[in-house]
């Protein structure tokens, strides 16, 4: 729905010359508009007379990523009358926004029955609509925003104007003449006024955020999700915006960006991580597209698996952490970069795995993670450059055999794993200080572990050579160098400890622990195989419920259907095939259905067959039109046999081979809600049971109808 609005007519007691003086004065930056950065001419025209002038500019805005306003301005100078003419181009799949803006002389805008004294008085009009089409479910919240930021900074654009209007005062500039055909001299008193003032005063209407109230610009840039490059075209990224977010990208590293954007746009249906994001495993790939698609799409899987989105938020570490985990955020480095202090020296790794176990350990330090991502973000807005990494300052003073413990060891070696899949080029710069002599032995354990292009990173220093040249004050400001390093500022990172005894917990306790974190999760995984498919019962007591369900192809591929059956099945049974068990905690093999029951007599097919390849995400529902039970089937997808005459495609042999032992796997995700409750708009699920909220530029997706039901797939390996 369209809204529209209109603001009352302003009146300035100042002649229109005059405030067309002052509305000049404004470009090309404005103190009182902060967020607005620059703007370019894209057309321009000029009578021979001097008297139409009109330019059309595309203008930028800082706000959280650069955001596009064009703006047409159309002035007649015979008449006495500027036209502005402003639309959205950021957000403009979503939001529409148009405004116009007329500076008028009041004799022409109230009639001629006007005091004398008032006929040269400007008059202003400014009216805009609001065209909403879809903004993430929040349409009613954008317009509420947009109609008070629309008029709270039309109050704005006044103070704008009578701000330059007296700063044209102060330099004795207190009247502009009117245009005059060329062909008419103006008067000797005239021509020595232009000469005085034509220095301060330009004949070229400028443009930019905004003639009045910033009002497009309010309405532009609602309150919500950041689209980062926005308004920019496909094939290319803007300048400036690389340079404030994404720091130097040559050409070809940007046609890389653009590329797999574009392929995640095309598969993950609009739902994306952030360039930053998507450059970071670039980076850590050296650019090969197909390499970085790979553990790209494996990291955003596991991320959605483990609800790592949402660990800063529903996780807190355990107490036994907080006391003697010796690490923690301190300040940043000279480059902007968030620093961390970690005290390995000083912590009980033995105490901490015998105390909590290796899967809190690894939890504790994906917190760590997801707290420098944002953080990065953080310090990109206040440095005012692109931030997407952080220092690690590791004080190795203490480290002994202790340390060498085989069980922390391994836990270790798994954190290193796990972080340098999810979340490559993450670290800036790694500075290792005091390290002892037991030091190399265990770096000849952990470096094979680590990325070539991390262990460029590392900056190592035995004794106190980090106090010489080269050391640590090339990196870090003295100011903050932590008091426990000989600095002056009090470090509040916890100083470690050994890890009381009573504390230890025995090996079961510890093993029911992590299997509890591994399986926190919403969703469950399931293993497939040729002839064993997996299946779920859902009963439906009331007719119209929504089955709703997100379930991604981890391997091979699968035939997704849906049966309903006006009896219940057989208690489920564990597929006993033991040559297929399940390696992963959770992982299962359930069939209902038994071999007797016939399709058409014992059950119904509800959905046609949905044939789902490896690495898709599906996200769907059904609205139940009778109560009963509900069958869902993830079946093996076995290969169409060629005809005699035809050979097979090269994909198929291919794609045969990748199915390794007839064996699938699933991750899936299912819930029954009324029909009232619904909002299909977002598909089948809520945002907030799926989606890489912390990575993703924008959190939507589209939806296919299907008979009664909603399907939208995207790929993910």
């Amino acid at each position: 729905m369209v809204q529209k609005y209109q603001s009352p007519v302003r009146v300035y007691k100042h002649p229109f010359e005059l405030i067309m003086a002052a509305y000049e004065r404004r470009f090309p930056t404005c103190p009182l508009i902060p967020m607005f950065v620059d703007s370019d001419t894209v057309n321009e025209f000029k009578s021979e007379d001097g008297a139409i002038h009109v330019i059309e500019r595309r203008c930028k805005l800082d706000i959280d990523a650069p955001r596009l306003l064009k703006k047409k301005n159309s002035l007649n100078s015979r008449e006495r009358t500027l036209h502005i003419e402003a639309h959205n181009e950021t957000f403009s799949n979503r939001v529409i926004i148009t405004e116009h803006c007329c500076y008028t002389v009041s004799a022409q805008h109230l009639g001629k029955d006007v005091h004398p004294e008032n006929e040269d008085w400007t008059c202003f009009e400014q009216s805009a609509s609001l065209d909403i089409k879809s903004f993430f479910g929040f349409e009613s919240t954008v317009e509420k925003i947009a109609m008070k930021q629309y008029t709270s900074n039309i109050k704005k654009g006044k103070e704008i104007i009578e701000y330059y209007l007296r700063q044209l005062e102060e330099e004795g500039i207190t009247f502009v003449p009117r245009w005059t055909p060329p062909s008419i001299a103006p008067s000797s008193e005239t021509s020595s006024l232009c000469k005085k003032q034509a220095a301060s005063l330009a004949l070229v209407v400028p443009d930019a955020a905004q003639a009045e109230g910033l009002g497009s610009e309010a309405l532009g840039s609602p309150s919500g999700p950041p689209e980062p490059g926005a308004g920019t075209p496909d094939d290319k990224l803007d300048a400036d915006y690389i340079k404030r977010y994404l720091g130097d990208l040559t050409p070809l590293q940007e046609s890389c960006l653009i590329r797999l954007r574009q392929w995640l746009q095309e598969t993950h249906k609009g739902k994306i991580p952030k360039d930053e994001h998507i450059l970071r495993f670039l980076r850590a790939r050296d650019f090969n597209i197909d390499k970085a698609r790979e553990i790209m799409c494996q990291s955003l899987t596991w991320r959605k698996q483990h609800q790592v989105d949402y660990i800063l938020e529903t996780w807190s570490p355990p107490q036994v952490l907080q006391d003697y985990y010796a690490g923690g955020w301190h300040h940043h480095d000279k480059d902007g970069r968030p620093l961390y202090v970690l005290r390995l020296g000083q912590m009980d790794t033995k105490g901490l795995v015998r105390a909590l176990g290796e899967e809190a350990l690894l939890r504790y330090v994906l917190s760590i993670n997801e707290e420098g991502l944002r953080r990065c973000e953080e310090n990109t807005k206040v440095f005012g450059r692109p931030i997407s990494s952080w220092t690690c300052l590791v004080d190795l003073e203490g480290l002994n055999m202790r340390h060498l413990w085989r069980p922390g060891v391994k836990a270790l070696l798994r954190i290193i794993e796990v972080v340098e899949a999810n979340y490559p080029e993450t670290l800036g710069r790694l500075l290792i200080l005091r390290a002892p002599r037991v030091f190399p032995v265990l770096w000849t354990l952990v470096s094979p572990f680590i990325d070539d292009n991390t262990r460029r990173k590392f900056l190592i220093y035995a004794g106190n050579d980090y106090q010489g040249p080269g050391g640590l004050l090339d990196y870090i400001d003295k100011e903050i160098i932590p008091d426990f390093l000989s600095g002056e500022c009090m470090c509040e990172v916890p100083e470690g400890g050994l890890v009381p005894k009573s504390l230890y917990r025995t090996a079961e306790e510890l093993e029911n622990e992590d299997l509890r974190l591994w399986t926190e999760t919403i969703y469950q995984s399931a293993s497939v195989f040729k002839g064993a498919p997996h299946e779920i019962l859902i009963q439906i007591v009331d007719a119209s419920s929504v089955i709703t369900w997100d379930f991604d192809v981890c391997k091979g591929d699968i035939v997704f259907n849906i049966y309903h059956s006006k009896r219940s099945p057989q208690p489920p049974k564990k597929d006993s095939l033991g040559a297929h068990s399940i390696t992963s905690p959770g992982g299962n093999n359930v069939q209902l259905i038994d071999r007797v029951w016939q399709l058409g007599r014992d059950y119904s097919m509800v959905e046609s067959p949905l044939i789902c390849k490896e690495g898709e995400s599906v996200q769907g529902s059904h609205v139940t039109r009778w109560p009963g039970f509900y069958i869902l089937q993830w079946r093996f997808h076995s290969m169409p046999a060629c005809a005699a005459t035809n050979l097979p495609r090269v994909d198929d042999v291919l794609a045969s081979l990748q199915v390794s032992s007839h064996k699938c796997k699933v991750m899936y995700y299912t819930e029954v809600i009324g029909s009232e409750d619904f909002r299909g708009s977002m598909t089948s699920l809520e945002s907030s049971h799926s989606g890489f909220s912390q990575l993703s530029a924008a959190t939507t997706s589209s939806s296919q109808s299907q008979s009664s039901s909603m399907i939208s797939r995207w790929r993910f390996c």
